[in-house]
């Protein structure tokens, strides 16, 4: 506002100094004079240059009423120039327009009609002021319309969507498009650190050295470490897949349980009790009663002996009845069946010694019988029963062996690999 008021001032003194021109100039022709009177007309001339201040000209020697109108013209122009880049860099300074071009002001024909009327002067103030308001109004929308257009650069920005650069919103999209770049770049970084994470993971879960990296690029980058993962991955499974196939061979072989052979590191707690059933058993019944014995890490490492067909029921009679074992509770009792034969499980415990024992027996799949438990201990009555109806297992001894769950004309047991519904709708 204050390079306006200047600007208006300029123009009040300019047209003031005009009148003043014209007027003497008037009376120099009336009274004819010759010299003398021009002299005595150039004192005015020159008391009314020196009231009208002007920043930057310096007053100029007298002259001629021409030369003078001009001169006051040029002067006009100037500080009118003059006072409008100083509003504009005012502006400029406090941020209220970017990049705006100076308005085009209408130079002043340089005549010596402008200075005979203080008509002219007027209109010559009019003109400048409507260019003012034109220039000031192209202003406001040229900045109206570079804000819109940074508002929308920012939105694409945000959506991390390139904005067309218009040039109008080239100097105000610049600062976003370092901040997005820095994003972007950051962005890149911890991509790159979590694929360094996940590979040197994948690397110490797989049991492998640790591979050092090299610089690559962001596509590279991403590629190597999806195709490593793909082969840990598939590395994993193949191990874990070779682990299981050699842990059912193992258990294949030792009747379904593994060895201790296989997974035991450090001895069982349970091995002082197992040796102690195994020499008393030796002592007592002989070498060779015995199939096998072992640690069943999969069943809590229970002691468990595996009893030949032929010494089942000799065995179990003496876990039972031995001072030093004293196994008097049958807890379990189940039938399994492997496809190539049969086993029947028992679990048994000592109340006296607060220990357990696990004794097994293979049986003949195609003909499977084996001797009852039920006149040791009298828990093996259901128990049998329900082996009897599943699986087929016939328990000689028994007082009254039969179905408990399926009815007596059920045809076949369901629980055998081979079973085949009789009634297809069942």
């Amino acid at each position: 506002m204050s390079g306006e008021k200047d600007l208006d001032q300029l123009k009040r003194e300019a047209a003031e100094k005009a009148k003043a021109a014209a007027l003497a100039k008037r009376q120099a022709k009336a009274a004819g004079e010759s010299q003398g009177a021009q002299k005595q007309e150039d004192k005015p001339s020159e008391q009314a240059l020196s009231q009208v201040e002007l920043p930057v000209q310096q007053e100029q020697p007298a002259v001629t009423p021409a030369e003078d109108g001009a001169d006051l013209a040029k002067k006009k122009a100037a500080a009118a120039a003059k006072a409008k880049a100083a509003a504009l860099a005012k502006k400029k300074r406090e941020g209220i327009v970017e990049d705006e071009a100076p308005a085009p002001v209408e130079a002043v024909e340089e005549t010596t009609a402008t200075t005979e009327a203080p008509e002219d002067g007027a209109d010559l103030a009019k003109q400048k002021a409507a260019a003012v308001a034109k220039a000031k109004a192209a202003a406001v929308a040229k900045a109206k319309a570079a804000a819109a257009a940074k508002r929308k650069a920012m939105e694409l920005a945000a959506g991390n969507t390139q904005a067309e650069e218009t040039p109008a919103a080239e100097a105000e999209t610049s600062d976003d498009g370092d901040d997005l770049a820095k994003k972007k770049a950051a962005a890149v970084a911890k991509a790159k650190a979590a694929a360094a994470a996940k590979r040197k993971a994948m690397e110490l879960a797989a049991g492998s050295t640790p591979v050092e990296e090299t610089p690559a690029t962001e596509a590279e980058t991403s590629d190597d470490g999806d195709d490593l993962a793909k082969k840990k991955a598939a590395a994993v499974a193949k191990a874990k897949a070779a682990a299981a196939a050699k842990a059912k061979a193992a258990g294949t072989a030792k009747g379904g349980d593994v060895s201790p052979a296989d997974t035991a590191v450090q001895p069982s707690p349970n091995q002082p009790f197992l040796d102690k059933y195994r020499k008393v058993i030796k002592e007592n019944l002989g070498p060779n009663v015995l199939e096998d014995s072992y640690i069943n890490k999969l069943s809590k490492d229970v002691p468990t002996l595996v009893a030949k067909k032929d010494t089942y029921f000799k065995v179990a009679q003496f876990l039972k009845y031995n001072e030093l074992l004293g196994f008097d509770y049958l807890s379990e009792l189940h039938g399994t069946d492997f496809v190539t034969h049969m086993e029947v499980y028992v679990h048994l415990f000592s109340y006296k010694n607060r220990q357990s024992v696990a004794l097994k027996v293979k049986i003949d799949r195609d003909e499977p019988t084996i001797e009852s438990l039920q006149p040791i201990w009298a828990g093996a009555n259901w128990p049998e029963c329900e082996a009897y109806d599943l699986l087929g297992i016939k328990f000689t001894g028994h007082p009254n062996l039969h179905r408990i769950m399926l009815g007596e004309d059920w045809v076949g047991h369901p629980l055998r690999k081979d079973y085949e519904p009789y009634d297809v709708e069942v």
